[in-house]
Formats: C-alpha cells, structure tokens, sequence
C-alpha cells in the first residue's frame, strides 16, 4: 500500500489507476493525513443486470375475505379511533 499527497495523485492519475487494476492499493493524503483509499472494483461492488419481473408469478394466493370490508371496530382501531391512547406512544 502506497501513501501519496493529493498533488501526487492529480498528476499521475494514470499510473496509481493502473497500480489499483492490478490489485494494489493506494491511500491518497492531504497534509500526510490519509483521507481517501484506491482500491479496485471487486466483481460483487459492480451493478448486476436488473431482475426481470415476474420471477414469483403463482406463488401466493390472497384469499376472497381479503376483498371483503372491515368491521367499525377494527376499522375505527385502524384510523385510531377507539381504543384510546396507543400505550406504546405515551412517555
């Protein structure tokens, strides 16, 4: 691992890109304080093909009770009405 300074870095560009493609790592510094590391690109950090849709087609089911309307006191405890204070929000 080789620590160079910001000016360093901006001049050979080229070189430390080509050092780090071929598995080193760089440390760039300012003032001789690392602030920032070159290392390459693993196959894994690299943008994957996006999935495409419908991979889990057929694998669930929503039942027809699903569709069917809520009762006033389950729907009022779901608009927060009801049941008073929610006792996990009260300090």
């Amino acid at each position: 691992m080789e620590t160079v300074n910001v000016h360093d870095a901006k001049a050979h560009l080229s070189e430390y890109l080509a050092r780090v493609e071929a598995g080193e790592t760089v440390v760039i510094a300012r003032r001789n304080k690392p602030v920032a590391q070159l290392v390459p690109v693993s196959q894994q950090a690299r943008p994957k093909p996006p999935r495409p849709i419908g991979l889990a087609r057929g694998m669930g089911h929503v039942p027809p009770e699903f569709f069917e309307p809520l009762d006033d006191e389950l729907l009022d405890l779901f608009e927060g009405k009801g049941a008073g204070p929610d006792p996990l929000l009260a300090e």
